[in-house]
């Protein structure tokens, strides 16, 4: 009966408008609505698969300001049976390294963890890295961008597809794994799991209670600094064709003209 974590990211709508911050130039996130990052879900869609062959108990885990609840709510609405949320304001801006850590340092916190599952990529960062940093931090196992998970006993297998092909990966428990969209289909909360939800523990720490020190988080400390940006041009009307019997041969002219072909 394994004790699962699963790390979950409250990101902007890929149909909002995304921008960057004046000051910092980290991304604006109360610019855009936000939604709980559907690789995510799989990866809750997975966990709570598992529970149900083999028993055991999911925790979703965040780390985002007091708005990540709603994403919360809905992994537990999914199902999940309680939650953590890091929320402290030194936290914003931070990189992948530093997130890593943190989150690790929660990871810490809770006891008789056996499996880590988490999405392959975030779509605000898509870094990637996170489940293999966590993993170095932790001295873990990781299994990374797998289309198939199974845990059977103290061992999680699973198969990750590549250009070259498909590759079988195995581990012993407790370790770390991250999934594609390829797992599965996530499940639609039901209204008796949205009710519930408002019920379910979500426990609160800041970085004081996980022992991990402000100046090391946060913009000010990353490894890297964005000094200038530049908005994108506004979209200009495309160039109309009208098809008189020699389309094709107009739109080919276009492309060449464009450098296209």
């Amino acid at each position: 009966m394994p004790n699962i974590v699963v790390l979950i990211k409250q990101v902007p709508d890929t149909w909002s408008e995304r921008k960057l911050s004046d000051g910092d130039y980290t991304l604006d996130r109360e610019a855009a609505d936000a939604v709980l990052d559907e690789i995510n879900e799989r990866a809750v869609e997975e966990a709570l698969l598992i529970k149900e062959a083999q028993g055991g108990e999911v925790t979703v885990l965040t780390a985002g300001p007091d708005r990540a609840t709603e994403a919360i709510r809905k992994a537990l609405s999914m199902g999940a049976d309680k939650a953590i949320h890091i929320n402290d304001p030194a936290i914003h801006g931070s990189d992948v390294v530093q997130t890593s850590y943190v989150l690790a340092a929660a990871l810490g916190q809770i006891e008789g963890v056996e499996l880590v599952i988490s999405g392959n990529e975030a779509t605000d960062g898509r870094m990637g890295t996170v489940p293999a940093i966590i993993a170095e931090y932790l001295g873990l196992p990781q299994l990374t961008h797998l289309r198939k998970l199974t845990v059977d006993g103290d061992k999680v297998t699973g198969e990750r597809e590549t250009d070259e092909g498909v590759f079988k990966l195995e581990a012993n428990l407790p370790a770390i794994v991250s999934v594609n969209e390829k797992i599965n289909e996530p499940r639609f909360p039901s209204f008796k799991g949205i009710m519930a939800a408002k019920k379910k523990e979500v426990q609160t720490f800041t970085l004081a209670d996980l022992g991990v020190e402000a100046d090391t988080v946060g913009v000010a400390n990353a490894g890297s600094t964005v000094t200038a940006a530049t908005p994108k041009p506004p979209r200009t009307a495309g160039e109309k064709v009208t098809d008189e019997g020699d389309g094709g041969t107009k739109i080919a002219k276009y492309l060449v003209g464009q450098k296209v072909i």
